[in-house]
């Protein structure tokens, strides 16, 4: 670990946002262990298949209707306020699944989840900017990456356990929001807007910082969407198997936030040493080789095996949208480029199921996964060639 990543894990601010940040893995993935078996206890109501699938995506779908206002709210009322008004909407809508009667007024409480977690991300997002700069801001970039990560090998691995004995319990984990809650009120204050700390120093940003950062999060947006295969259609891909889907699934989610985690650790010294589109080639290379892997159908080692590396892959090239993205926005806008951000990680997350799959029904497992494995390893070579393109122009020169 960096003596950045060091310093960072005991500053109090820096742990309550990277708190913060592994609840957002909660948001969807926590309940994918449990979907076979919701399944099951809703197969009486129509369109109970793709409805639970829903369950999964629905919180993406508050946060794409809620971010722009999320945002708004993050640079005129405050930071702090918006996200501890998230935390607290986070705790209510994420436990409400373990009670609630019905399919429909579960999919109600996780769209009200996804409004939680718009606030969360976004005051969240701005908040790394305004404490942190240079190559702290760029380590705790990857340090939430990594927080996540392990968020998600501890929540869903525990939801994996859970689910065997019900469908319904995998809820009760987001009542460890509290946790963070606390933690949040205790240790992130509100950042002044001028001063003399590095954190707080005022950025006046790119001139066209805004269509910069919407080309960013659009990138953010596709690999989201195909990113998002793994927790809402690896249940279904190993009870097709015929293996255990709660245990598999909750291994297999598991082992990808491991890898994720480790991965997302190694960012900062990753970035002091190669340019962001080199680290992009090699993250999309890994998700290439992580899902040519599960096309191929093999044993439940091989596929345990191409989800690490989804997972190593994915988290690698996650916090470069998020640090060229600050890097580019003006200190005041922090909260709009935060809330475009976020909107298109849940974006490409909600959108991910209407077109995976009808691809699954047609082309099945393997011809999906080999689809994304195409589509991601084409996105290597583009960075691959923005990496190589300097140094061509170095040489010619």
């Amino acid at each position: 670990m960096t003596t950045d990543n060091r310093s960072l894990w005991r500053q109090p601010q820096a742990l309550a946002l990277l708190m913060a940040a592994s609840l957002t893995v909660m948001a969807n993935a926590t309940i994918s262990p449990a979907l076979a078996g919701l399944e099951q206890e809703f197969a009486d109501v129509p369109d109970a298949g793709f409805l639970v699938r829903l369950l999964v995506t629905a919180p993406s779908l508050g946060v794409m209707l809620t971010a722009p206002l999320a945002g708004w709210l993050t640079d005129r009322s405050g930071r702090r306020r918006v996200l501890l008004a998230g935390l607290w909407l986070f705790l209510l809508c994420g436990t409400a699944g373990f009670y609630l009667p019905g399919l429909q007024l579960m999919l109600a409480s996780r769209f009200g989840l996804g409004i939680a977690v718009g606030l969360i991300m976004t005051a969240q997002t701005a908040l790394i900017g305004d404490y942190f700069a240079g190559a702290r801001r760029l380590a705790l970039t990857g340090l939430q990456i990594s927080a996540r990560n392990f968020g998600g090998l501890l929540f869903i691995g525990t939801a994996g356990l859970a689910a065997t004995l019900s469908p319904r319990l995998p809820f009760l984990i987001y009542g460890l929001a509290v946790l963070c809650l606390y933690t949040v009120w205790r240790h992130a204050p509100e950042p002044r807007r001028s001063g003399s700390g590095a954190g707080q120093a005022e950025a006046r940003g790119h001139p066209a910082w805004l269509p910069l950062v919407i080309a960013v999060s659009a990138l953010q947006m596709l690999t989201n969407g195909l990113f998002f295969m793994m927790p809402t259609q690896l249940p279904f891909f190993f009870a097709a198997q015929g293996l255990n889907s709660a245990l598999m699934t909750g291994a297999g989610l598991g082992l990808l936030s491991l890898c994720g985690g480790f991965a997302a650790l190694c960012y900062g010294r990753l970035k002091s040493r190669l340019p962001h589109a080199a680290i992009f080639a090699l993250g999309y290379g890994a998700l290439a080789l992580g899902f040519t892997v599960l096309a191929q159908q093999g044993s439940a080692a091989l596929s345990l095996a191409g989800a690490m590396a989804v997972g190593t892959g994915y988290a690698t090239v996650s916090p470069g949208f998020v640090a060229i993205a600050l890097a580019l926005t003006p200190s005041a806008r922090r909260g709009t480029a935060g809330a475009i951000l976020t909107a298109s990680v849940f974006c490409g997350q909600f959108l991910s199921p209407f077109f995976t799959t009808p691809a699954i029904e047609r082309w099945g497992y393997g011809g999906a996964f080999g689809m994304a494995a195409a589509a991601v390893a084409l996105m290597a070579l583009a960075a691959l060639a923005a990496a190589l393109l300097p140094a061509r122009r170095r040489a010619s020169a």
